[in-house]
C-alpha cells in the first residue's frame, strides 16, 4: 500500500509574502489535482489553499518513495521553481505515520493560527470534496480525511480546544449572553458601519436575535450594511429613540469625542425603565463614557474588556492543547496500524482461497467415496476422521517443508514467526519428542474406505 505524505508551506514557516506565492485560486485546483495524480509516483492527491496554509496532501504509488513523491508534488503544483529560495526555507514535508499526524492536527485546529477555530474543518471537507471529483481521492487518502474530520470531532467534545470565543466580535455575543441567557428574540442596533460592528452583527443574526437596526451618520453606508445583514437602516438623529429599543448595543463609529455620554444614557435608561441594556463599545477611540454604568440596568463592555476574555478563552484552549494531542497521537497510531494491515490483504485473501479449495476438494471426494455404496455409521465417522486428517497433512505439507529446508542461520526467526501465527507455545514444543517421519501425502488420492472397514 502506498505511504501518505504532505508538502506545504503555511502561517508557521512564511509571512503572506511567500504564502501568496503559492496559493491556488479554485478554478486551478482541478488541473493541479489532474497532473499530480498523472505523475507515477503519486497515486492519490488532494490541495488545501487558504490564507495561512497551501498544502498538498497525498500518497505515493505503490512501493514509491513518499519523500521523493512530495518534493514530486510541489513542482507538479506549478508553484514554485527549486531556484525559489525563499519558498524552499519554507517548505515543510511529512512521510508516513508524521504526514498522517499532520492531516489530524490540521482538522483538529492544532496547528491553525487561532487555535481550535472551526474554519480550517470546512476548509479541508470542501478541499476532499474536490478531490473526491476529480478522482485523484483514492482509499489510502479516503480513510486518512475520514478518520481526521473523526479526530476533529473527538477533540473539539472531549476537550476544551473549542470552547469560549477566540475573536472579539464573537465575545461580543458571548457577553451579551451572559446578561440575557438566551438573545432569542432580543432587538440589536448597531451604530457606526465599521467591520467589527458588520462581524459582531453577524454573530448576534446567527445567535437568533429578532431585529437588528443600523445608524450610522451617513445614510448611505447604514443602508449599504442594513442591506449586507438583512437588517434595517435608521436615520441617525433618531439615535436616542433607538437607544431606548434595544436589548445589545454594538457601537464602532470612529468618532473623536464619545457620541453615548453619561447623559445621554441615563435618559435611555429612565426610558427603558432600567430594563437590562448590553453596550459593546469597540471602538478606539472609545464611543461610550465608562460612566454610563452609573445608570441602573446598563451593562457596558469596551474593547480592552472583549481583548481580556479572548485572551482567557485562548489561554484556557492552549491547556486542553494538550489532551487534544493526545487524542491525535493515539488516533494517528491507530490509523498508521489500519494502513500497515493493508499491506498483508493480498496474501491473507490468497491463504483463504488455496484453503477453501483444498477443503472443497477433499470433502467432495469424501462424499463422493461414500455415496458409492452403504456404509454404517461406524464407517462414516472413520471416513470423516480420516478427510479431517488428511486435511492437515495437505495444508501443512508446504509450511513443514518451508521450515525443515530454512537455512540453520534463520531457523529461530522463522518458528518464532510460525509459533506466533499458529498461537504456538515455544517451550511446550520443545519438550515434545521428535516426530516421526510422516508419509508422504498423495494429493490426488481420496479419502480412504476401504472394503475391509466396509
Amino acid at each position: 500500500m502506498g505511504e501518505p505524505f504532505v508538502v506545504g508551506i503555511s502561517w508557521r514557516t512564511a509571512p503572506v509574502a511567500v504564502r501568496e506565492r503559492l496559493a491556488v485560486r479554485d478554478d486551478e485546483i482541478g488541473p493541479v489535482l489532474t497532473r499530480l495524480i498523472a505523475d507515477p509516483a503519486i497515486g492519490e492527491a488532494m490541495l488545501v489553499s487558504t490564507c495561512n496554509r497551501v498544502e498538498i496532501y497525498g500518497v505515493a504509488r505503490g512501493d514509491a518513495d513518499a519523500a521523493a513523491a512530495a518534493a514530486r508534488a510541489i513542482l507538479l503544483a506549478d508553484r514554485a521553481t527549486p531556484a525559489d529560495a525563499e519558498v524552499a526555507a519554507a517548505l515543510y514535508a511529512h512521510a508516513g505515520p508524521g504526514a498522517v499526524g499532520h492531516v489530524f492536527r490540521v482538522a483538529s485546529a492544532l496547528d491553525s493560527l487561532v487555535l481550535g477555530e472551526a474554519q480550517i474543518l470546512g476548509q479541508l471537507k470542501t478541499a476532499y470534496q474536490g478531490a473526491v471529483g476529480r478522482g485523484a481521492a483514492g482509499p489510502i487518502l479516503g480513510r486518512c480525511l475520514e478518520r481526521a474530520f473523526g479526530v476533529a470531532k473527538r477533540t473539539r467534545t472531549e476537550t476544551a480546544i473549542a470552547r469560549g470565543s477566540s475573536n472579539v466580535s464573537s465575545v461580543a455575543v458571548e457577553l451579551a449572553a451572559r446578561v440575557f441567557g438566551d438573545l432569542a428574540g432580543r432587538a440589536v442596533l448597531v451604530v457606526g458601519a465599521g467591520k467589527m460592528s458588520a462581524l459582531a452583527a453577524r454573530h448576534l443574526r446567527r445567535a437568533g436575535v429578532a431585529e437588528l437596526v443600523v445608524t450610522n451618520r451617513s445614510p448611505e453606508r447604514a443602508a449599504a450594511l442594513a442591506a449586507e445583514l438583512d437588517a434595517v437602516a435608521r436615520p441617525w438623529d433618531e439615535l436616542p429613540s433607538l437607544l431606548a429599543a434595544a436589548d445589545v448595543v454594538i457601537s464602532s463609529t470612529g468618532a473623536r469625542q464619545p457620541i453615548l455620554t453619561r447623559a445621554v444614557m441615563h435618559k435611555v435608561a429612565r426610558a427603558r425603565r432600567y430594563r437590562p441594556l448590553v453596550v459593546v463599545d469597540i471602538a478606539v477611540p472609545r464611543d461610550a463614557e465608562p460612566s454610563i454604568t452609573d445608570a441602573e440596568g446598563i451593562y457596558l463592555f469596551d474593547i480592552d474588556d472583549l481583548e481580556k476574555v479572548v485572551a482567557a478563552n485562548l489561554a484556557e484552549r492552549a491547556k486542553a492543547a494538550t489532551d487534544a494531542a493526545r487524542i491525535v497521537d493515539g488516533e494517528a497510531a491507530a490509523f498508521e496500524q489500519w494502513r500497515r494491515s493493508q499491506a498483508v490483504v493480498p496474501t491473507i485473501r490468497a491463504l483463504r482461497q488455496r484453503f477453501t479449495l483444498v477443503a472443497e476438494q477433499e470433502v467432495q471426494r469424501t462424499l463422493d467415496a461414500l455415496a458409492r455404496r452403504e456404509h454404517t455409521p461406524a464407517q462414516r465417522d472413520q471416513a470423516i476422521r480420516r478427510l479431517g486428517q488428511l486435511l492437515v497433512n495437505k495444508l501443512l505439507h508446504a509450511p513443514q517443508m518451508v521450515l525443515k529446508e530454512t537455512p540453520p542461520a534463520q531457523i529461530a526467526a522463522r518458528i518464532e514467526a510460525m509459533c506466533a501465527m499458529f498461537e504456538l507455545e515455544l517451550a511446550a514444543v520443545a519438550d515434545e519428542p521428535e516426530l516421526a517421519a510422516e508419509p508422504p501425502v498423495d494429493a490426488d488420492a481420496p479419502p480412504r474406505v476401504t472394503e475391509e472397514s466396509a
